[in-house]
């Protein structure tokens, strides 16, 4: 038996920057193609058959729904492709949690899909790209890793995508995982689970949505006036997200303000703007129309809640049902 064959779909990133010296502190993302950056992949001699594809060259701050799209449409063929084992994609820092969260929903499980960055450019010294990738390559070419949803691979550590959130600026062990930490080890000789598949076989638990639902994430402040929330929403906004203070805690005119949203039909969440921790239901969400987020951070429970409007869902009690699995 050959080496697996891995795809690897290219949106720039960190792991594609450079900064035109080794010192530098900044730097420009996306300036590596995916010909060159397996050129240089093809020195480490890995253990598996690398095609790419370049979806696009950019920092994440910048990734669209198009990029998305395309993305996931790569994905859903190499998953029909009986020749492809796995598919890494190549990925910025900043956005990556909210990618493979999306494409952890509406991805059936059945081959790895791994995303990977980097925290130091290309030409920096101590770059951590190579060795990330070459991480990568060792988890997306282990049939054990599907199963597993969508995974992250950053600094030696394999996430799953519900949990994985960055946590630093800058350095390379940036990436942390809530409510569990990483669920495998790695390095580009060596992988150790922390346990077996826990999706084996599962569909995609959501179709996907080109098109998603306007939902605005709305940040929580000592001071914050309610009329904030008028300036925040449109007629198209279908739903809120609160980045709340505490477990999800807002000022009571806030609170109002927000349930009268929820009374004419938008879809209002608490989530909270810590890093860690539960935003549990309390006693007012049933009568405010409201729903906890549960472990998902912000950003996250903004896909999720984006993908249930796609979906058709409104009533508040089924919402709650779905954030409530993850």
């Amino acid at each position: 038996m050959g080496n697996p064959h891995i795809l690897v779909l290219a949106t720039g990133g960190t792991i594609a920057g450079k900064a035109g010296s080794a010192t530098r502190h900044d730097y420009r993302p996306g300036q590596i193609g995916i010909d060159e950056l397996l050129a240089h992949v093809a020195e480490l001699d890995l253990s598996a058959e690398l095609s790419g594809r370049q979806v696009a060259n950019i920092g994440s701050e910048d990734i669209t729904p198009a990029i998305w799209s395309a993305l996931h449409e790569g994905i859903v063929e190499a998953m029909s492709a009986p020749d492809i084992a796995g598919v890494i994609v190549t990925h910025g820092t900043d956005t990556a949690e909210e990618t493979a969260f999306l494409l952890d929903l509406t991805l059936p499980t059945t081959k790895p899909v791994v995303l990977v960055g980097a925290m130091r450019p290309a030409d920096a010294v101590g770059s951590d790209g190579l060795r990330n990738f070459a991480n990568a390559v060792r988890v997306a070419s282990d049939p054990d890793a599907a199963g597993r949803g969508v995974l992250v691979v950053m600094g030696d550590r394999v996430f799953a995508a519900r949990d994985v959130r960055k946590v630093n600026t800058r350095g390379t062990d940036a990436f942390r995982g809530y409510p569990r930490e990483s669920i495998g080890l790695v390095t580009p000789s060596a992988l150790d689970w922390f346990g077996a598949p826990w999706r084996v076989g599962e569909a995609a638990r959501f179709a996907y949505s080109p098109d998603l639902p306007e939902v605005p994430i709305l940040p929580i402040w000592a001071g914050i006036e309610p009329d904030y929330v008028a300036r925040l929403t449109s007629p198209q906004t279908r739903g809120v997200v609160v980045a709340g203070v505490g477990e999800g805690n807002m000022p009571d005119p806030v609170r109002q303000a927000l349930k009268q949203l929820a009374a004419e039909g938008v879809a209002v969440v608490r989530a909270s703007r810590i890093d860690q921790g539960l935003v549990d239901r309390e006693p007012e969400d049933e009568a405010n129309g409201f729903v906890a987020a549960r472990a998902l951070n912000p950003p996250k429970a903004r896909i999720l809640l984006q993908l249930l409007l796609a979906a058709g869902a409104s009533d508040p009690a089924a919402m709650q049902a779905e954030f409530d699995r993850r």
